[in-house]
């Protein structure tokens, strides 16, 4: 074959990273190399974290600058680094947190400002945050808008919460993020603000000159001048030769000889020298030059030398322009070859044309909102700007920002062109009439994009090149008018989250004046999303609807042929829900156009001036924070930042990926189980490049002899590390890739539901000790009651943790049979314990140490044993150091979850309300092995005590199932059992006709029977703080006028419903002995070692104030002064013993008691010191007090073991919350409109974390009751495992206002300082948002009359499982709402 043209073969790599040059040989780097895996392996920077590899969560993002020399500009966005192949970004400038600022050059005003917000807790995921704050400043501050004052950007405070929609957090619940994006705003109320450090609540009036300095523009260079220099010289040699590229920043001739290099001489000499371009004649068999690397072409013509090429015909080849389809379907396996078409000019091309616009395939969504948008300004017709203008405003809701940066708008059709993508883009499109040109080897051609969609799946031989949107102005003035809407039903209202179903509809309409009604014509009705392989037309309905008059008849007969075209493909996950929402869109956009019918997209308000109506959906977020500071223990009692919170925010706060990998490091990687109890016959791996990279596999036979087959261990018992030779449940390890196919046989059939095991009479011991008492005689109780439910069913499903760092270990051999282990755990007390059983090596051979943990929940607890046991296995075996840090599907997969249950309860109760007697049969999936699970029962009733049920009896069994093995996650047992109480007290009210609050007051505990309940940890009588707290926050929160507003609400609109809901809590608090080294150094520096493990909760925080307190006495300047000389020390299990595990929300105070009892020991050492200098001086110094006392060999370092006093092992905390909620009955969407808390903090130790802790947990807690769906298959394998399938809640979801009030209660003796427990209590709170949402549900239920219970039963009772998503909110609406509704009005145009 003859040689055709050449393409340039990118042989070296440069860019700019945080100002600094940095250059690589093809050879050193795998064109698969990401842009995260690159800075994290090839760079000193650590900011961007992996948390997700799918473009989910935010935690890797960076903002990437490239320059254009032709026009001298630079143009800057945001991107996710972990789906950037590094490749894309030669001759580009990238800045992570650690540009922005750091501690050697001072840290950047967003970093101060989130730290001074209290907007990071974990801080895990805060550098992502920072740089997409970063990002929309930029680009705010690059706008054509009016200049802003000074200290501020052009940022609107209702962008603030989109600067960073798709970033995820599990610790903050969003709120002060908010706050401190929203201090840049140039039209914020600073007094809006919420807690900080730079001003007091009460201050007259807040200045911006209080907060960290704005340089408008971000004060950053995103582009360095070095770089521009660079690509103009490479940009006139170019041009010199004849070389015309459409990106000039994106192609440069071959270097060879050249080594990574930091600064420019090198390439510059390079240009000067004699400039000769390798090229590769593709199509020469006999080319010796290596086959794989990075193509570029630069013109269509290329392209297909490329593939038609020898070089290219026996290869893993990949296509791309942004690559973020690897975050929706996964590269199972790696390519060697990577095509970017994104240098090809007719693929970047904007053509505006006399009937639209013709937009090229590489052109970014963003982007492509952008021309849309400008386009649509800028047209004279109203009727013409409609289309763009939606379709802008659609995409904009599509992926998050930073994916919509680099993902094309080609790339999103071509996915839906070539799977059953779920695209909203290309259901759009659909709808406007869209129209593509596709390149298919010589030949162009022009089709619909419908039938381009209704091609077999395209291969690489095809090409598309551009999108065409008409924008259906009409040359001459109509009597018809251009209608077009789109929809979406999704989880997220602002994207980061793929619909259940999309449309979109345009079409012309006019008015019939003979009978008064309007007429369509020129239909398109797209719809997307419901389990199809691509969008479709719903042409039988568009045929049916054209000339006719819309009526509420004709609406209901093209209702009912859609029904028959939107039928879901097999294995669709709420096909009903999807078919049932498609016919709602379809309601809402031709209802509009009929007289009598109630519009589904209009919200009609009680009244104009009615406060609680005024919240709209998309509003900007609004708080309330009431904290109150004491004064008796300073600096105990301040709001103070949080311990190293900065070094969260620039990146340099190190986890333990961060550590740099030793040399010779190996990766290890889970090998699980997909089925359960089956027998391993054999692990085999499929020939693929990822196979190749394989060293070993560890397993069960390469435990020494010595040791044993154990990953994780309990009191209660252990569980292997590994399936050997049966694995019992799908998720099971099996042994450790260090860098699959494998066959098993099938055993008796596994025990997956409660329901099974049940039958199969397979359960785990409760020991007696842990089981709850029951209370009073139940039949008794039964006896006095006037009415009686029996037997009720509640599920409540599972929860995964989401930590945003998934479970990381690192492990080091060391000499003489030792090994160190760096573990991100809540217990490294026990991980060395069960890593030493494992080995078979005495614990004192085995070091375990944590600095900090991105994000535990009790997850990183006694499920992060396996992880840390199995890399301490692959290093004692390998004799090298191996790092395991889980991919999230993996993590989300093998590590478990919170309990499911089941709940039956028969309760009896007066007419009045007051229960008599209440009997709960009680099922706890516990999986496959017992881990904390036997505690979980106390934790259920614990919560479920809250009310004072007069008599209460239960029967708990507790399930062992072949699931993975579930664990305490915050507030065990206390949430669940929580909405169990929640749910019996709604029913009771229902059955009654009563306020639900009323029944609730009217089961409150007196003291006298808080004693009965709780007789270990009531308490004296005036700590009983509930009734009060409940009192106050009724008043506080207007909850009688909000409540009678939302009945009004709900009696004028029809397709809009709100509830409303008032929760208490009672938490029982059990805090353990922890031990505590308070060494003073010899220049007065102090350094702290506690047994807790710093996770966001704010530990290390309040054990530095607490150590600044207790030696405070002894500092002459006041004890804010030693503040900044306490440095607190990671946890090391060879260092500091019984350390115990984090968790329970008692660890800061435990610690927090240890360091109080270790400083008064020092203080007892150094009194009589200080006295002896007191005689030479009235002033002593701090330092001369150390000095002296070193001289005089006063031992510094004090260590204790501190334990409870007897009498005060638990306490109660105490809690109300309201929440109000708002449905649409069309989509089942859910906006929690309010949420009030407020919480018995005792003196709080630091009330900006206990806040904070507050609110996140809050948060988590509405994740578990609405939101989050943990679902498995038919196996028992986790399938939501990952940011697609599983839904935390973003800042979109959050309450749209959010109060809370931390109180403080003053004196309790028994406490740590007067303090109480803050970090799971809350949790339970968000019950009142399950609570509302069954209140907006049951007026629906009461406006359409329906019923999805058995017959005969009133439809105003029903069960409201956990969760509650959009789905299950519609069907208990009713799937065929809008078809009765129809129905009904077609019976009365009959009759007239």
């Amino acid at each position: 074959m003859a040689a055709a043209s050449d393409a340039l073969r990118v042989e070296r790599l440069v860019l700019a990273l945080n100002g600094r040059r940095y250059e690589a040989a093809a050879d050193e780097l795998d064109p698969s190399t990401t842009l995260l895996e690159f800075i994290r392996t090839r760079t000193p920077f650590r900011g961007p974290k992996l948390g997700c590899g799918e473009g989910g969560c935010g935690a890797c993002v960076v903002l990437i600058a490239k320059y254009n020399p032709k026009t001298d500009e630079v143009t800057e966005f945001s991107a996710s680094s972990c789906l950037t192949l590094i490749y894309s970004l030669n001759f580009c400038s990238v800045i992570t947190t650690e540009g922005l600022g750091n501690t050697r050059d001072g840290f950047h005003a967003i970093q101060k400002r989130m730290s001074g917000f209290h907007a990071s807790q974990c801080g895990f995921c805060t550098p992502g945050m920072c740089m997409s704050i970063f990002s929309s400043l930029v680009g705010a501050d690059n706008s054509k808008r009016p200049q802003p004052p000074n200290g501020f950007s052009k940022l609107k405070v209702s962008e603030a919460e989109k600067a960073f929609s798709g970033n995820l957090c599990r610790c903050t619940g969003y709120r002060p993020i908010v706050d401190a994006c929203k201090s840049f705003a140039s039209d914020v109320d600073l007094e809006d603000l919420g807690l900080n450090i730079f001003w007091k609540k009460g201050d007259k009036k807040p200045d911006v000159g209080k907060l960290p300095s704005y340089t408008f523009g971000g004060g950053i260079c995103t582009f360095p001048d070095f770089l521009r220099s660079e690509i103009k010289t490479l940009q006139q040699h170019l041009d010199d030769v004849n070389i015309t590229t459409s990106k000039g920043s994106l192609y440069h001739p071959t270097l060879q000889n050249y080594t990574l290099c930091g600064g420019i001489f090198t390439f510059l000499d390079f240009l000067k020298s004699s400039l000769k371009y390798q090229r590769y004649h593709l199509n020469d068999a006999n080319n010796t030059v290596s086959k794989d690397g990075w193509y570029h072409p630069t013109s269509i013509k290329q392209y297909y030398e490329l593939i038609n090429s020898t070089l290219f015909s026996e290869c893993s080849v990949k296509v791309i322009v942004g690559n973020t389809s690897a975050g929706v379907y996964k590269d199972y396996d790696l390519y060697n070859k990577y095509i970017d078409i994104g240098g090809i000019p007719e693929l970047s091309s904007i053509v505006r044309k006399a009937e639209g616009i013709e937009i090229g395939a590489a052109i970014t969504i963003s982007r492509c909102i952008e021309i849309l948008e400008k386009e649509s300004k800028h047209m004279s017709s109203p009727n013409g700007s409609v289309v763009f203008r939606k379709l802008a405003d659609h995409m904009s809701k599509v992926a998050s920002p930073f994916v919509r940066n680099t993902a094309s708008l080609g790339g999103n059709i071509i996915l839906a062109q070539k799977k059953p993508f779920p695209s909203d883009i290309a259901t759009i499109l659909l709808g406007a009439g869209s129209t593509v040109c596709i390149q298919v080897v010589e030949e162009q051609r022009h089709i619909t994009l419908e039938e381009f969609l209704e091609q077999p799946p395209l291969d690489c031989t095809s090409l598309l090149l551009s999108i065409f949107i008409p924008h259906w102005i009409l040359d001459s003035p109509t009597e018809t008018s251009l209608v077009f809407q789109t929809y979406r039903a999704a989880s997220r209202p602002l994207g980061n989250a793929i619909s259940y179903v999309n449309s979109a509809f345009l079409g012309h309409v006019s008015f019939d004046e003979s009978s008064g009604d309007h007429v369509l014509s020129n239909l398109h009705l797209a719809f997307g999303a419901y389990g199809t392989e691509h969008a479709i037309r719903a042409r039988k309905v568009e045929k049916f609807l054209t000339g006719k008059l819309l009526t509420a008849s004709n609406i209901h007969g093209a209702i009912q042929l859609l029904k028959e075209t939107i039928v879901p493909m097999k294995g669709t996950s709420h096909p009903e829900y999807r078919i049932s929402v498609a016919v709602g869109f379809l309601f809402s956009f031709l209802c509009v156009h009929v007289k009598g019918i109630a519009d589904p997209g209009k919200t009609f308000s009680t009244s104009p001036d009615d406060s609680v109506d005024i919240i709209e959906h998309d509003s900007p977020l609004t708080s309330r924070q009431e904290t109150i500071s004491g004064d008796e223990y300073k600096p105990i009692g301040e709001p103070m930042k949080k311990y190293g919170v900065e070094l969260q925010a620039s990146g340099e706060a190190v986890y333990v990926d961060d550590i740099p990998a030793p040399k010779n490091c190996l990766h290890g990687e889970f090998i699980y189980s997909t089925q359960p109890l089956a027998f391993v016959k054999n692990i085999t791996f499929k020939s693929s490049l990822s196979s190749q990279k394989i060293m070993a596999v560890v397993s069960a036979k390469d435990i020494p002899k010595e040791g044993q087959n154990i990953g994780s261990m309990s009191m209660f018992g252990d569980e292997p590390l590994f399936g050997d030779p049966i694995t019992e449940f799908a998720g099971q390890a099996l042994g450790v890739v260090v860098v699959v196919e494998y066959d098993i046989v099938d055993l008796k059939p596994p025990i997956l539901t409660l329901e099974q095991a049940v039958q199969n009479n397979s359960y785990f011991n409760v020991p007696a000790v842990f089981y709850p008492k029951q209370v009073g005689d139940f039949s008794m109780g039964m006896a006095e009651a006037d009415h009686k439910i029996l037997s009720t069913e509640v599920k409540l499903a599972s929860q995964y943790y989401f930590y945003m760092e998934t479970q990381t270990a690192l492990a080091i051999p060391d000499e003489d049979n030792t090994i160190v282990v760096y573990s991100s755990s809540q217990y490294p007390e026990l991980a060395q314990t069960v890593i030493a059983k494992c080995l078979g090596i005495p614990l004192g051979n085995v070091r375990v140490i944590t600095r900090r943990v991105g994000g535990g929940f009790g997850g990183k607890a006694y499920r992060s044993f396996p992880v840390a046991t199995a890399a301490a296995l692959c290093a004692y075996k390998l004799r090298c150091p191996v790092r395991m840090y889980l991919n999230r599907n993996t993590d989300m997969i093998m590590v478990g979850s919170r309990h499911p249950m089941k709940a039956h309860y028969s309760v009896g109760f007066k007419s009045d309300g007051k229960i008599t007697a209440l009997h709960l049969d009680l099922l706890i999936d516990a999986g496959i092995s017992e881990d904390l699970s036997p505690i979980i029962p106390s934790g259920v009733i614990s919560a479920l005590k809250k009310y004072n049920w007069g008599a209460l009896s239960f029967d708990i069994k507790l399930c062992k199932t072949n699931n993975t093995s579930k664990s305490s996650m915050r507030a065990p047992g206390d949430t669940q059992g929580s909405l169990i109480a929640e749910a019996i007290i709604e029913h009771v009210a229902s059955v009654l006709s009563l306020d639900a609050n009323c029944v609730r007051e009217m089961n409150f505990h007196t003291y006298d029977s808080l004693l009965l309940f709780y007789p270990a940890s009531a308490g004296e009588e005036s700590t009983y703080t509930l009734h009060s707290i409940f009192n106050r926050l009724a008043l506080t929160s207007s909850y009688r006028h909000r409540a009678d507003t939302v009945k009004q609400f709900n009696i004028c609109n029809k397709w809009r419903k709100r509830g409303i809901s008032c929760v208490p809590l009672i938490f029982n608090v059990s805090p353990r002995s922890a031990p505590g080294r308070v060494s003073v150094l010899k220049d007065g520096s102090i350094v702290v070692q506690v047994g807790g493990i710093e996770i966001g909760q704010g530990l290390w925080t309040k054990v530095q104030q607490m150590t600044a307190f207790a030696l405070g006495q002894l500092w002459p300047e006041g004890c804010e002064g030693l503040l900044e000389r306490v440095r607190i020390l990671q946890a090391d299990t060879l260092n500091l013993i019984q350390s115990g595990v984090t968790g329970g929300s008692s660890t800061s105070e435990s610690s927090c008691a240890a360091t109080l009892q270790a400083c008064k020991l020092l203080i007892s050492r150094l009194n009589p010191i200080m006295n002896k200098l007191r005689l030479q001086s009235a002033t002593v110094s701090w330092d001369n007090l150390i000095s002296q006392a070193s001289q005089e060999n006063v031992n510094l370092s004090a260590s204790v073991y501190w334990v409870p006093e007897q009498g005060s092992n638990s306490y109660l905390n105490y809690g109300a919350g309201i929440s109000e909620v708002e449905i649409d009955l069309i989509t089942g969407a859910i906006t929690i409109l309010k949420s009030d808390l407020v919480y018995d903090c005792g003196m709080s130790l630091n009330p900006a974390v206990d806040l904070g802790q507050i609110e996140g947990s809050f948060i988590q807690g509405v994740g578990f009751f609405i939101y989050e769906e943990h679902q498995t298959n038919s196996d028992g394998l986790v399938v939501s495992n990952s940011t697609w399938d599983y839904k935390i809640p973003s800042v979109d979801t959050i309450p749209k206002q959010f109060n809370v009030e931390v109180l403080n209660t003053g004196y309790h003796k028994n406490r740590v300082l007067s303090s109480k427990a803050s970090g799971e209590p809350a949790v339970v709170l968000a019950s009142s948002v399950h609570c509302a949402l069954r209140e907006a549900i049951r007026a629906a239920r009461k406006d359409f009359s329906c019923s999805t219970e058995p017959a005969g039963t009133s439809p105003l009772i029903f069960q409201l499982n956990v969760p509650a998503p959009m789905t299950v909110v519609k069907e208990l609406c009713g799937f065929d709402i809008v078809e009765k509704y129809l129905e009904n009005l077609s019976a009365h145009e009959s009759a007239s």
